[in-house]
């Protein structure tokens, strides 16, 4: 299959990469779409299709390659902390000044560009400005408004859109085997993000943590409950953010005193465990924006989940005929809605996301979200 078979309802931006694999090539492109839409991986099938020799057929080893992150001509960027900075990105302009080792193009995929901190982005603007004739730049944020004007300016934009329910639930069930059923109600779940969709549908874990957080708006009856609510949802986000980083952790950490010969004898490997102190004290600041970053990304997860419930309490008041998130929940959305007006349910989605804005101006989780919640309560 091909390597854009995964662009589940992007037909549109599949065609225009398509035609210009085989046609004159832009050095920088900006993939921009809202969380769930893929704009990653529609940047990795581009760089895929641009290294493959058949125009990304999806089989071969440059295609899995990309599809690993280990092709030598393609340098993958994936911010995992707060922001990227200055001395990376002229780290990574470096490296895309080179020339491909094998193929025709060295392609830079920087997802989450818009990380960037002003220096960096300025480091990055010169790279884009004056390329290497065989280097395509790739980058990837939620809206073209998250970058400079400068930077946006000089690349070409492609808007994925969310896909709809329907196209992502076809995928799951064609690609992995999952029940139409299912995967048509992991994917309204998700709202077309076919991770997240495949996530729900798979991972018994996942699902569990979303019931838990949907559980919300039916607990917030009163003062006592609804502070309850927003202890449970911030420990529980904290508890999933602190897996998630352990995980990565002591691996990194593992990896770092083999790499200075901790455990080694012999001429030098005292001088080189002299320098493991200064490496190991960066490596533990990057761990810890990074720690910080998967902790507010989590609880802005269970704060979207919220907004969504809402956004489906007030399509049921006003007896929209659309597709609803959680219709595998319509008991508690309609005693919700019996219990409220619309301008109610308003001001509750509006206090989700001045939760959210909180969140990211570094107000302490549990305070934003106990505000939260007390504006739920239905009175």
């Amino acid at each position: 299959m091909s390597v854009f078979g995964q662009l589940a309802g992007q037909e549109a931006v599949v065609e225009q990469l398509q035609r210009a694999v085989t046609g004159k090539m832009t050095h920088a492109w900006l993939f921009t779409g809202p969380p769930g839409s893929g704009r990653s991986d529609a940047a990795r099938a581009f760089a895929a299709a641009l290294l493959c020799g058949d125009g990304g057929c999806g089989t071969c080893p440059s295609c899995r390659q990309v599809r690993a992150g280990t092709h030598a001509d393609l340098l993958l960027i994936k911010p995992d902390g707060l922001s990227y900075g200055v001395r990376q990105t002229r780290d990574l302009v470096l490296k895309a000044a080179g020339a491909p080792s094998g193929g025709r193009w060295l392609v830079v995929l920087f997802e989450d560009a818009d990380r960037c901190t002003e220096q960096a982005a300025n480091a990055l603007l010169k790279a884009i400005e004056e390329p290497a004739p065989r280097t395509v730049w790739l980058l990837c944020a939620p809206s073209a408004e998250d970058l400079v004007t400068t930077i946006r300016s000089r690349c070409r934009v492609m808007t994925l859109r969310v896909p709809p329910s329907e196209a992502v639930a076809s995928m799951l069930a064609r690609e992995d085997g999952i029940d139409p059923a299912r995967a048509l109600q992991a994917a309204r779940a998700a709202q077309g993000s076919i991770d997240r969709a495949r996530l729900l549908a798979t991972d018994p874990s996942a699902a569990s943590r979303r019931a838990a957080i949907l559980r919300v708006p039916v607990q917030a009856s009163s003062l006592g409950p609804a502070l309850a609510a927003a202890a449970t949802l911030v420990k529980n986000a904290e508890d999933e953010a602190k897996l998630i980083t352990e995980q990565l952790d002591e691996p990194e950490r593992e990896k770092l005193r083999q790499a200075f010969g901790e455990g080694s004898t012999g001429k030098g490997i005292a001088k080189a465990m002299r320098g493991v102190a200064g490496a190991m004290k960066d490596l533990e600041d990057r761990q810890k924006s990074r720690a910080t970053r998967t902790k507010r990304d989590t609880l802005d997860g269970a704060l979207l989940e919220l907004a969504a419930f809402y956004r489906d309490v007030l399509m049921v008041q006003l007896n929209a005929g659309v597709e609803l998130a959680n219709e595998d929940r319509m008991d508690d959305l309609r005693a919700i809605a019996r219990d409220s007006a619309p301008e109610a349910t308003l001001r509750r989605i509006q206090a989700i996301m001045r939760c959210r804005e909180r969140v990211t101006q570094n107000v302490a989780p549990l305070l934003a979200f106990e505000e939260m919640t007390v504006s739920l309560v239905r009175g």
